[in-house]
């Protein structure tokens, strides 16, 4: 006899739009499940930042990376408090401004300064280098500052070394646990247990945490084997490259890396994935 198969439970690791998340998956039909992951923690006193300042204002940087939306806008605000406005901005004018994504473009536009090379989709260092490479863009003997988000760029500035850069690092904020885990620990014992059809992960350093959470409460190896028995769903190439990389195998990145596709399409799958259970097949 069928059964009309239940609702898909879905886990998602979003901290700063978790309300909207909820929402999202609530209004796609599933059972929702959203355990902040991580929280931005601007660096306190970012040395790394005024120096960069420093050599900006001094006519030492040819070119700019501009890797997030939320750390470029947080290293010119943190530069903008100790130097006048007005310099830096002129500085920049006279400095290659090279863009990884849209969300670094809307804040670069909100402060007058221009765009000179912006990476293809799905906006991967990758996608980045090769741009630079297509479009010809001098880097040898060039001093080039990468502005890094929550973890080292290893790879982008090793490719940019090789290519005769001085790469200058400019580390702008740091990724951290939540101050309360307490809903994470939850999400990580639930997905153990069995409770989840869906995992999401709308950025890599999600995996990071969760990945830090279960190590403390050790389970997890336990937990990537649970996980690897969910629908995995990732925002995107730096997300699965993540994921593979800790043994984790996506099942699926949206046609569209923005947050309402995510959520839709993993709704779909998993409700596939609970379908098949209940008719008794295997899933597709």
């Amino acid at each position: 006899m069928n059964s009309t198969p239940p609702p898909p439970r879905v886990c998602s690791f979003e901290s700063r739009r978790r309300e909207e998340m909820h929402n999202l998956l609530e209004r796609c039909g599933a059972r929702p499940t959203v355990a902040p992951s991580m929280r931005e923690v601007p660096l306190s006193e970012n040395a790394a930042a005024f120096e960069f300042a420093d050599h900006l204002l001094n006519g030492q940087i040819d070119a700019v990376i501009c890797l997030t939306g939320v750390g470029i806008r947080t290293l010119l605000e943190t530069v903008c408090e100790r130097f006048d406005r007005r310099q830096i901005l002129d500085a920049l004018e006279q400095c290659r401004i090279i863009v990884r994504g849209p969300k670094p473009v809307a804040v670069l536009r909100e402060w007058n300064i221009h765009v000179d090379h912006r990476a293809p989709e799905p906006n991967t260092w990758r996608e980045l280098l090769q741009m630079l490479d297509d479009e010809h863009v001098p880097l040898a003997g060039e001093t080039v500052a990468v502005q890094e988000y929550g973890k080292p760029s290893s790879e982008l500035c090793a490719a940019l070394t090789e290519r005769g850069a001085r790469v200058v690092a400019v580390p702008v904020y740091k990724w951290m646990l939540p101050e309360d885990t307490a809903p994470l620990e939850s999400a990580v014992r639930q997905t153990v247990a069995g409770a989840f059809d869906a995992l999401m992960f709308t950025s890599a350093w999600q995996l990071n945490s969760v990945l830090e959470v279960a190590a403390r409460l050790g389970v997890r190896d336990e937990w990537l084997a649970a996980a690897n028995r969910c629908v995995i769903a990732s925002i995107g190439p730096t997300a699965s490259e993540t994921l593979r990389e800790s043994g984790l195998a996506p099942d699926l990145e949206p046609s569209h890396p923005k947050m309402g596709h995510l959520v839709k399409e993993t709704c779909e799958r998993a409700a596939v994935l609970l379908a098949a259970k209940c008719a008794g097949q295997a899933p597709a």
